[in-house]
């Protein structure tokens, strides 16, 4: 008797997905709850379990179709498991050669062992390809010789298992030199691009700049960078000091923290920070909740969970639904200065860029500070240059003298 594999509920509003991989073959072994497929959505990638204990039996859509919400994908047969797989039978030796010349076995291509190798989860195939690692070089812990993320981990923080060269991983470059690839957009990219679109046809986007000296904030760090982890079991950064930064200055410029509904205008009395993460198929905005009541240490404690899950791909819908309003830092690509774009429906969006040294002027004298550039992108619809320029002046103040987060002034 077969059961059916449905494609999930994804989410509110979320009514179609792509197929990612399919993670079994047919034939293949699965236990009840076991990952069977991975699907791509607007916003991170599902994996499909296995409803029942089983062998894997048809599939109905292939990588890379589109699927509606409760759409049959395939069968799980009742069995016990996949039969043990047939060798294939040594070459007989020729009847008419009394010593044969013995062949020297051929050593297997990249794409050979690559073809053989375990199938990867979502998660340890973002690892492999973040990394630059060869999964078949990486001994595998799991069921049936899967790998796990703490295997490839393991291979990352040993220094092994590195990946071929680019070129054993494409087909030879033309005599000419000049080759092109097409590569099927994924459909949190597609989702990326409509977004970001439609913020810039929709609203009425101005970016206006300030500079931030961090020298207050550097030192404070460094001199308590070492405490902090031993009490809270994280690293002091700098995006705590300016989560709370922001949170002050939201609540003396809620306009900044407001959105637009139709003809209304939706203010709000708390503070639901995204933050903007790298992952690997792009950038995701988890939200922090209730940033206002949070501290330094909860806010860090927060954001590295969410990079690291982003990374994992194991960040849920939930977690990236909903903020009033968005912190990017570009700095951490080596970005000097941007004009970020605002995150729909929310109404700003705050770009932190790198630190670096420049020449300033103070008390009279020319000295060199470690500044940085911030950049706040708003629909001018609803908040005005003043109130853009007192949120970040605001902004500023905090973060040049921290003791204002304490007191909040």
């Amino acid at each position: 008797m077969a059961t059916e594999i449905k494609v999930p509920v994804l989410g509110e509003s979320i009514t179609e997905a792509t197929v990612g991989q399919w993670l079994k073959k047919p034939g293949e072994a699965v236990a009840a709850d076991e990952p069977v497929a991975s699907l791509e959505t607007d916003k991170v990638a599902i994996d499909v379990p296995s409803p029942v204990a089983g062998v894997m039996g048809d599939l109905l859509v292939a990588e890379g179709d589109t699927v509606q919400v409760g759409t049959i994908i395939g069968y799980v047969e009742a069995g016990s498991g996949a039969p043990a797989k047939k060798e294939a039978p040594a070459p007989s030796a020729p009847a008419a050669a009394p010593t044969p010349t013995p062949t020297p076995t051929p050593t297997p291509t990249h794409e050979e062992s690559a073809s053989a190798a375990l199938t990867l989860s979502p998660a340890v195939r973002r690892l492999v390809l973040e990394h630059g690692l060869d999964p078949t070089a990486i001994k595998g812990t799991g069921k049936d010789g899967r790998l796990t993320k703490d295997d490839v981990m393991g291979a990352v923080q040993a220094g092994s298992a590195p990946a071929d060269a680019p070129a054993a991983a494409v087909s030879a470059p033309a005599a000419s030199g000049r080759n092109e690839e097409r590569v099927r957009m994924t459909r949190l990219r597609q989702t990326i691009a409509k977004r970001l679109k439609s913020a810039q046809e929709n609203a009425a986007l101005l970016t206006t700049f300030n500079d931030v000296d961090m020298t207050a904030v550097m030192e404070a760090r460094a001199k308590y960078k070492d405490l902090f982890e031993k009490k809270h079991g994280v690293r002091l950064g700098f995006m705590g000091f300016f989560v709370k930064a922001a949170c002050m200055a939201l609540k003396d410029v809620p306009s900044v923290n407001a959105f637009i509904e139709g003809d209304e205008i939706v203010y709000h009395d708390y503070a639901d920070v995204s933050v903007a993460v790298s992952a690997p198929n792009g950038l995701v905005v988890p939200v922090i909740r209730d940033a206002q009541t949070m501290s330094v240490a909860d806010v860090e404690r927060t954001i590295g969970d969410f990079g690291k899950r982003a990374k994992d791909g194991t960040l849920t819908m939930e977690e990236m639904k909903g903020g009033t309003f968005t912190i990017s830092n570009g700095g951490v690509f080596g970005s000097l200065m941007s004009t970020p774009i605002i995150n729909p429906p929310q109404s700003a969006v705050l770009g932190l860029h790198r630190i670096e040294e420049r020449p300033v002027v103070r008390d009279g004298q020319i000295v060199a500070r470690p500044m940085m550039y911030l950049a706040l992108s708003y629909d001018h619809r609803i908040i005005d240059g003043r109130e853009a320029v007192t949120f970040l002046v605001a902004l500023k103040n905090a973060i040049e003298d921290p003791t204002r987060l304490l007191i909040d002034l």
